[in-house]
């Protein structure tokens, strides 16, 4: 199973100078990702023990659409492996401030890729494994 969230990239979330965002913010995405990974396959949020490897590939900007996938690549009994790509679908093409031309980029531009590990104590496994 995938899961895919959408969001568009607000001026609150840019940080340094030409409106670029911080990679830990497609890190708060890949988390939210996990969290509803979780979710379906547990019936819990459960804990995001640790990132394995993380990879930042190519800028982020305010304005930008961002994709962020996960799926849930090795089950144990507790711990649950992942696998997350953020991709960048869509681009200002002007100034941020100002402008509202936008362009969807075909492919997409990935941004970030990441593997972790969360964790769901056995006691709150509530969903039923297939």
């Amino acid at each position: 199973m995938e899961v895919m969230i959408r969001i568009r990239i607000g001026m609150e979330q840019a940080h340094y100078a030409g409106n670029l965002v911080d990679g830990a913010h497609m890190l708060k995405l890949f988390g939210d990702v996990a969290t509803e990974l979780l979710i379906h396959h547990d019936g819990d949020e459960g804990l995001f023990r640790a990132y394995d490897s993380v990879e930042f590939l190519a800028p982020v900007k305010a304005g930008d659409y961002i994709e962020a996938v996960g799926t849930i690549t090795h089950v144990g009994k507790t711990s649950r492996k992942m696998s997350f790509e953020a991709r960048k679908v869509i681009e200002l093409t002007g100034n941020p401030d100002q402008a509202s031309e936008a362009r969807i980029l075909e492919p997409a531009i990935v941004v970030c890729r990441a593997t972790g590990t969360c964790v769901v104590p056995l006691d709150c496994q509530r969903a039923n494994h297939e």
